[in-house]
């Protein structure tokens, strides 16, 4: 896998040329082509705020940007630099509703918890767009995501699912494709069926989280990059953070770590599985396979399990991922990833991949995103299970509110029931492996 060689990409020229590309040490695509991130400080010695917020992703931006917004000092600590993990690795995603099917949450939380969970899930992509807008965040937003039915009987119930919709919750953003169609909108024969849904879309993450920290800190948020927060400990009204050389003494603590907020709080971590996804970015399409390639230009996730989720950036290359791993990490990503493409559209078999590369998502035993407080001053939200990119921002927000003295919106998504992942400290791994390896199998059938 090459790095890119041509200067034509329309949010950063140039792209670097650095030779060959060791897919676990770089970070592909949207690094080498998103607007350049201005240098932050690592935290040295004791400050104080009042709310400290433990990482900087779309989560922990959203959430800064509301409360500084409201008057807050606000202190986002982040191990890394923004977005330097999924929030800026993803598919670059913007779905409708959660990962459960309305009628799935109408039968186990009952019909007003339910519309109550979708109007923050459609409050989601709005707060996105609107994020988008008032910012001038440069993130080639675009309208448009296609579910795409592996087989008859999911094609079934995606068309059951689409007129529940329209039907008890009002929503005529999605339509039904028939298999002819879908192979227009997409350029291939490889589903039955799909729908088309314009009130989901797609943009550049890392583009899109970055203009988030550029707006969070216009607002009066301060971020530290590189600092690690080891610790937490609570102290009357307070709650101290302690990182390698410093710490943060703060009246609320928010923790926006997705995957990794076991590592602070490790009463969390029974509730997260980790996930590595692996994505692929070709070469510049030609003018004709750009046609013939997902000419509709959506985003596309289709409904296996173990799925496979692609989209066109804006210039011209198909992005794509379609595996999973839950152990070992593989070396050689587009080996992984480009026969999932190839067969997905033969026309790409001679299409140079260029970059490679991974990112670890949060999953839920439930698949419904967890968010709750440890204490009366220590919130938290993580577990968006591949649904991050509009759903982390309503995450981030409910959080500023519920530390702003408002939890009324926040509780609708604590009082969702969590679910342990089974095995404890030792076995956890193991069995969560199993399990989604057995769901691999079942997408097979």
């Amino acid at each position: 896998v090459q790095v890119l060689t041509r200067a034509n990409c329309p949010l950063r020229q140039p792209m670097p040329q650095d030779g060959p590309m060791q897919a676990t040490d770089l970070r592909g695509y949207y690094a080498a082509s998103a607007p350049p991130a201005p240098p932050r400080l690592a935290l040295r010695g004791n400050v104080t705020a009042d709310v400290c917020v433990v990482g900087a992703g779309f989560t922990g931006l959203a959430a800064a940007l509301e409360l500084a917004k409201a008057g807050a000092k606000t202190i986002v600590l982040e191990s890394q630099s923004v977005a330097f993990a999924a929030s800026g690795r993803n598919g670059g995603q913007i779905h409708t509703g959660l990962r459960k099917d309305q009628d799935e949450l109408e039968a186990w939380l009952g019909p007003v918890h339910a519309h109550d969970l979708w109007n923050l899930t459609e409050e989601s992509k709005a707060l996105l767009r609107s994020h988008v807008a008032e910012y001038g965040i440069d993130c080639a937003l675009k309208s448009g995501l296609v579910i795409a039915a592996h087989n008859d009987a999911a094609l079934n119930a995606l068309t059951a699912d689409t007129e529940h919709l329209a039907a008890h919750y009002g929503y005529t953003e999605a339509r039904m494709l028939d298999a002819g169609e879908t192979a227009r909108a997409l350029g291939t024969n490889a589903y039955p069926g799909a729908r088309m849904d314009m009130g989901g879309g797609h943009l550049h993450p890392l583009a899109y989280a970055r203009g988030m920290a550029n707006a969070a800190e216009q607002a009066g948020a301060i971020i530290h990059e590189h600092s690690r927060a080891l610790a937490y400990e609570e102290d009357g009204n307070r709650v101290i953070v302690k990182t390698a050389h410093g710490s943060v003494t703060a009246g609320k603590l928010i923790l926006a770590c997705d995957a990794f907020c076991g590592e602070i709080a490790p009463q969390l971590a029974p509730y997260i599985g980790h996930v590595e996804s692996f994505i692929i970015a070709t070469q510049p399409l030609s003018d004709a396979l750009n046609e013939s390639v997902l000419p509709c230009d959506a985003a596309v996730a289709d409904t296996r399990h173990v799925l496979d989720y692609y989209r066109k950036s804006a210039d011209q290359r198909m992005l794509f991922a379609g595996r999973e791993s839950y152990w070992n990490i593989p070396k050689d990503v587009a080996a992984l990833v480009g026969p999932r493409m190839r067969h997905v559209f033969p026309q790409l078999a001679k299409s140079k991949i260029q970059f490679g590369w991974h990112g670890t998502v949060g999953i839920t035993r439930t698949r419904m995103p967890h968010m709750g407080q440890l204490s009366p001053r220590v919130l938290f939200a993580h577990g968006y299970s591949g649904q991050g990119v509009a759903l982390a921002n309503i995450g981030g927000k409910l959080m500023a509110e519920a530390a702003l003295g408002n939890s009324e919106r926040f509780n609708v998504f604590a009082r969702v029931p969590a679910q342990k992942f089974p095995g404890g400290q030792i076995l956890r791994k193991p069995l969560i492996t199993a399990a989604l390896l057995w769901f691999k199998l079942m997408d097979a059938l």
